[in-house]
């Protein structure tokens, strides 16, 4: 019994100490804060504004077709680098769909359909029309995404289009003509490309969204320019270089890196919309690198666009 009662005492007692209690998650920090998301979308604005004038700039020494094949091929170069210098991995199979659409409307559908509407059109003119493009895009980000902006931002929406659809209409003199349809044309393949580049920006970083896109549609940019610089007239002059290289490394690349990390940041309905002031900052841009008339009812059509921004920006997507 003592032997028993030695060998219990021997024994030592083990002492668990409490578990500390797991420590509380820490929530998920934003990728990129709403200002940030808004600054480089405006940005992404601020440069497709010098989209048109580089356009007609480039189409003083080049043909349309020259103009639209070696702005996306030369981008495609800088893009495809890019790709290669980071080792960036190739997208998922999910993703080419999107993909497939951002390089139809925005790579290949809204260059050549703006290019060939400005071989007749104003900078001015065309500037206004492309207008509705924020609502557009809105539009297109609704159905594919299922967002439902407050009845807020979509009354102010249609307010900023209305009023730039009333610009155009009174400077066209109440008639639309070819390159309007052509610009139409352009703004709803635009709005698509950009609405599903957006949506594909929350998933891969902006500049693949748009690399990727260049790239695949180099089986159609590379003979299209083959084709191209042979068979329309070619006069290389300083402003036909600097609207092509404009073109490719600003318009199709580089502002489409800021457009479509500022929309994967503030979502693709509101970032939409900050694109209502790009028509009267490509209307400044005509008169002061183009030498064109500025419009009388421009001063009005700017405060319009410019409340409605303020209105959409402050309304819940």
């Amino acid at each position: 019994m003592r032997a028993n009662d030695s060998a219990i005492a021997a024994a030592p007692i083990a002492v668990t100490a409490p578990e500390p209690a797991p420590a509380a998650p820490r929530p998920a920090r934003a990728t990129r804060a709403p200002g940030s998301g808004v600054l480089l979308a405006a940005l992404g604005v601020a440069t497709f504004s010098l989209t048109f004038p580089a356009t007609a700039w480039a189409l003083e020494g080049m043909g349309p077709w020259t103009v639209v094949m070696l702005r996306s091929v030369l981008a495609a170069a800088l893009a495809g680098t890019c790709l290669a210098a980071c080792r960036v991995r190739v997208p998922e199979r999910r993703h080419w769909a999107g993909i497939a659409v951002v390089a139809g409307g925005v790579v290949l559908g809204f260059p050549l359909l703006t290019t060939l509407a400005l071989e007749t059109s104003t900078t001015s003119h065309a500037a206004v029309v492309i207008g509705v493009l924020p609502l557009a895009t809105a539009a297109f980000s609704a159905v594919r995404t299922g967002a439902r902006p407050s009845r807020t931002f979509w009354g102010a929406a249609l307010v900023g289009a209305a009023a730039v659809i009333a610009f155009a209409v009174q400077q066209s003199g109440g008639a639309l003509d070819t390159s309007d349809l052509f610009l139409f044309a352009a703004l709803l393949v635009c709005a698509a490309g950009y609405a599903e580049g957006g949506r594909l920006a929350r998933h891969l970083p902006g500049w693949q969204v748009i690399g990727w896109a260049l790239v695949l549609a180099l089986p159609v940019t590379v003979p299209g320019a083959a084709w191209a610089l042979t068979a329309e007239p070619l006069h290389l002059t300083g402003h036909a270089v600097a609207g092509v290289l404009w073109l490719a490394l600003g318009s199709t690349f580089l502002g489409m890196v800021v457009w479509y990390r500022g929309m994967a940041a503030i979502g693709v309905s509101r970032a939409s919309q900050l694109q209502l002031a790009q028509p009267l900052l490509t209307l400044i841009w005509s008169v002061v690198l183009l030498d064109e008339r500025l419009p009388p009812a421009a001063p009005l059509t700017a405060l319009a666009v410019l409340a409605c921004i303020v209105v959409t920006q402050r309304a819940r997507a």
